[in-house]
């Protein structure tokens, strides 16, 4: 049976504010966007994820929509778009968007009717509650930005809920005429070509229908986001969610080979639940963040890679995310020679990798001079580490001025040794980070048993993770040293007639006495 084309891909993410910019202006654009396009034909990548692009005020640059079938003038018109979709689909790439359903921008038709009037017809758009006894907010419920998840509307005495900014009012999914407008977003974007989407804070787009309290979090320490005083029980993953999850998957589905993709940030029992049943088939790949937050440490990653194998339904498809544009990026994580191990183990396990743009590279996150700072998390709550401009700084292409990326100023500042850490002098080193990405993604390419085959695990102790990948009759050895020191790789029988193909640190790994032996920051596939 033939495989959905995602089984065996690679997808990329683009945020785009960061990535080119075509006119000057010091924000990427679509048309910078479309002139990169054979970049990643050249990585070898398969699909691009851009993060939104949509009509926005950009109280919270992008995921605040004031229209979900337009593109905001900052990156261009839906014929640039159609233009870069083209363009993509003529050399082999998938392009996938992303879907804000849980809240809009305050500036969207609806929401400015929906708070004109109590009697409005989208006044039940939106999620409207009466003051709580006391004439306060409704309930205890806080804003993942910090503060009250509601804000008082002089003109009709009642709350909205904002599970983020006051700015992003959450839209009321029990209602069935929102529902059928979202729905008929999905569509109008799949009828112009999409190949998908990553449906943002899935898990949040439901609320308990009777509104009462989050449990006080027992666990809450000064230093951590507001948010978490409480604990998000009755605010994000209620049952109903799933039945929402089940219509878009059935309107994916009804276009052919189109892919959903859910961001959950829910213990791995609990994203399992959003693959959906047989009967009511969810999104296709609840997004994996374990990697991101996991100890770096091989015993605990063993253990972490089995749960999550084990704990998939059959027939779901894993996946695997090193970073992404709200997480510190992955080599301020591990460090820069452990980010090249790391590289290659999101490219090397069972399922659908995704690379977030510039890492790549190796850009660390940046720091960001009080006076540039734009993220409003940051802005609400400084100091705490938890803004994310660090991680949306612009891409370096080259050693020119602004590293390529703009003509005029660029909207962050670039990582500070861009000079040096750039595309166009990464490509030319057989060393580089660049070159280790491109290799391990073509070696995926060339090796089935990378690409889709099974998982199994072979090896761990206090240094070296080892994994089999297998595809028939071909079997692949993946050894990861996850400390600075050299380590030793007891190989199986049946690994002992393998052949080095690819090491993060280049060259060829040495054996001794039927072992594999690792230099320090060494990950080693051995086909």
């Amino acid at each position: 049976m033939s495989r959905p084309w995602w089984h065996g891909a690679v997808l990329y993410q683009i945020y785009p504010r960061s990535f080119q910019d075509s006119n000057g202006d010091g924000i990427g654009d679509l048309p910078g966007i479309t002139a990169r396009l054979p970049y990643f034909v050249e990585l070898g990548v398969d699909a691009i994820w851009i993060s939104p692009i949509f009509p926005s005020p950009m109280a919270d640059f992008g995921y605040d929509v004031a229209d979900y079938c337009g593109i905001d003038p900052r990156f261009g018109t839906l014929g640039d778009f159609d233009l870069l979709l083209e363009r993509a689909h003529g050399l082999g790439l998938k392009v996938l968007l992303d879907f804000v359903p849980n809240h809009s921008s305050d500036r969207h038709p609806w929401f400015v009717e929906s708070r004109s009037s109590r009697d409005n017809p989208k006044r039940d758009w939106y999620i409207w509650r009466d003051p709580g006894a006391d004439g306060g907010p409704p309930n205890n419920w806080i804003s993942d930005f910090g503060g009250p998840a509601w804000e008082y509307d002089e003109a009709t005495g009642q709350y909205f809920s904002h599970a983020f900014l006051k700015e992003q009012p959450d839209l009321n999914w029990r209602n069935p005429d929102l529902r059928a407008a979202m729905m008929d977003v999905l569509r109008f974007w799949f009828e112009r070509g999409v190949d998908g989407f990553r449906i943002d804070v899935l898990w949040h787009m439901v609320k308990h229908a009777d509104f009462p309290d989050n449990p006080v979090n027992p666990d809450f320490a000064e230093g951590m986001g507001e948010m978490w005083r409480v604990l998000q029980l009755h605010s994000t993953d209620q049952p109903e969610v799933h039945g929402i999850a089940a219509e878009m998957r059935a309107i994916a589905d009804s276009y052919g080979d189109r892919l959903l993709i859910g961001e959950i940030y829910l213990p791995v029992e609990k994203l399992m639940t959003y693959y959906g049943s047989v009967e009511a088939p969810g999104v296709h790949l609840p997004f994996n963040f374990q990697l991101i937050g996991a100890p770096w440490n091989a015993r605990a990653l063993a253990t972490l890679i089995e749960a999550y194998e084990l704990a998939l339904p059959e027939n779901g498809w894993p996946n695997w995310v090193l970073g992404n544009h709200d997480r510190p990026r992955a080599a301020t994580r591990f460090g820069e020679a452990q980010a090249r191990v790391a590289a290659m183990l999101n490219l090397t396990l069972r399922g659908t990798p995704t690379i977030y743009y510039g890492d790549e590279i190796g850009i660390a996150d940046v720091a960001i001079p009080a006076d540039k700072v734009a993220d409003p998390r940051e802005r609400r709550e400084p100091g705490k580490g938890l803004g994310r401009d660090p991680v949306r700084t612009p891409m370096a292409w080259d050693e020119s001025d602004c590293g390529g990326f703009t003509a005029g100023e660029p909207w962050l500042p670039l990582h500070p040794d861009w000079r040096a850490r750039n595309v166009a002098a990464e490509r030319g080193d057989a060393g580089s980070t660049w070159t280790l990405h491109r290799d391990l993604i073509a070696l995926r390419r060339a090796t089935p048993a990378l690409a889709t085959g099974e998982w199994h695990p072979v090896y761990a102790d206090d240094a070296v993770l080892a994994y089999e990948r297998r595809e028939g009759d071909t079997r692949v050895l993946v050894a990861l040293n996850l400390t600075a020191e050299p380590a030793r790789l007891p190989l199986p029988d049946w690994a002992r007639g393998l052949t080095p193909r690819l090491s993060t640190l280049g060259g060829l790994p040495g054996f001794e006495h039927g072992a594999l032996i690792l230099m320090g920051d060494e990950g080693v596939i051995l086909t």
